[in-house]
């Protein structure tokens, strides 16, 4: 499905757009193990098209503090040699096996885009805001692959950490990974899993004498 044009600077748009397809689809939504993920995955437009979503957040004072990384095609398996080396620098006693494991991390999924946390550590907008931002950013990029009929995760694992494996990827000191979102299609349905019950998280304030 195509999206809309791109709105210009000024343009009216909706306040509110009522669908009970998209309540549906968060109602039901469910992440797809990588485990259980093959090809396709979206191809360029689709892909740019979900970065785009993914951009379209609250943003406090359009600080921006993200930016996206991908890696597809021969870029996944290039990248192996830097999660062996940063796996065996945190893991010195591993098997040789379990290194060479670790270096196919990529080769889970036709596409992968890092979601790098990238603040403005000097802006007035607290930092903690911005990495709401940044989450926000996953969760917009994981309803958009869900409604263009894609199977997508969003995870961290041990080389969201490994300063190796983030300075071989660019990343300057001041970043970090919001996450990594995994992008191809469902072997199989996933099973729903336990869920937390909502309400029994909600309170509603009342004034006290």
């Amino acid at each position: 499905m195509p999206l809309p044009d791109k709105p210009q600077l000024g343009d009216s748009l909706p306040s509110a757009h009522p669908s009970d397809e998209t309540l549906r689809l968060l109602a039901l939504r469910r992440s797809t193990t990588v485990k259980t993920m093959n090809g396709p995955g979206p191809d360029a437009e689709q892909l740019a098209q979900i970065m785009e979503i993914g951009a379209r957040v609250p943003d406090h004072r359009r600080v921006c503090p993200y930016r996206f990384i991908v890696f597809d095609g021969e870029a996944r398996a290039e990248i192996g040699p830097v999660f062996r080396e940063g796996f065996l620098q945190d893991n010195p006693d591993a098997s040789e096996e379990a290194a060479n494991q670790e270096a196919h991390r990529f080769m889970r999924a036709p596409t992968i885009v890092a979601v790098v946390f990238s603040p403005q550590t000097e802006h007035r907008t607290p930092l903690w805001e911005q990495s709401l931002t940044a989450g926000a950013v996953c969760q917009n990029m994981l309803i958009a692959a869900s409604a263009m009929g894609f199977a997508v995760q969003w995870l961290t694992e041990w080389y969201a950490y490994n300063r190796h494996v983030l300075a071989a990827m660019g990343l300057e000191t001041h970043e970090q990974i919001a996450g990594f979102l995994y992008f191809g299609t469902a072997e199989e349905d996933p099973k729903e899993r336990p869920r937390v019950d909502a309400a029994s998280l909600i309170t509603h304030w009342q004034k006290t004498a």
